[in-house]
């Protein structure tokens, strides 16, 4: 059977949902994969509920709409109430329980991850890097490429005047990783 992952990301705009969704892809494309990534933008960004869609498949890419997803990573409440409901039965749900009560998803349908993330990051000494450990948390989750690839993509993505950060971002990633193992 070969691999095909999808994913809606999806937080309140300024959580760095986009960032972490354009991550995964170029984890994705280094690995020889076909990937799509869609950002949502709009008012989204100023405040709002933010999101977007990336498909990894060995295959190629039939369409890059996600209707039902196999995979959600949830940053906040708003998120949760919206695509909560669409993620299939067994899909894998990461879930910062930093900011949204576990109680609140269907733990008996779906695979609940639930993680912290906010204040993981805020312990490795920036609470801005919650989404790193939600990717983190998701590749270790899901398998859906390595971890090293979604490190090794840092560069791809964080623009070189903030490349001082990479090392703590890493970091970031293999902590959420370690706590969805």
């Amino acid at each position: 059977m070969s691999l095909y992952q999808d994913v809606i990301i999806a937080g309140f705009g300024g959580q760095g949902v986009m960032l972490i969704g354009n991550l995964l892809a170029y984890a994705g494309m280094n690995q020889g994969l076909n990937v799509t990534y869609i950002p949502v933008y709009g008012p989204e960004m100023r405040g709002g509920t933010a999101n977007c869609t990336v498909v990894v498949s060995e295959e190629e890419i039939g369409s890059p709409i996600i209707h039902r997803p196999k995979s959600l990573i949830v940053m906040n409440r708003p998120s949760l109430d919206k695509f909560g409901p669409r993620l299939v039965d067994g899909g894998v749900l990461i879930l910062n329980s930093s900011l949204v009560d576990p109680a609140l998803a269907e733990a008996d349908r779906v695979r609940l991850v639930s993680v912290p993330c906010n204040e993981i990051a805020d312990g490795l000494g920036n609470a801005r890097m919650a989404n790193m450990v939600a990717i983190g948390a998701y590749v270790a989750a899901t398998g859906v490429v390595p971890l090293s690839a979604v490190e090794d993509s840092l560069s791809h993505v964080i623009s070189s005047h903030y490349a001082k950060l990479i090392p703590k971002n890493i970091e970031a990633i293999r902590a959420g990783a370690a706590r969805a193992a």
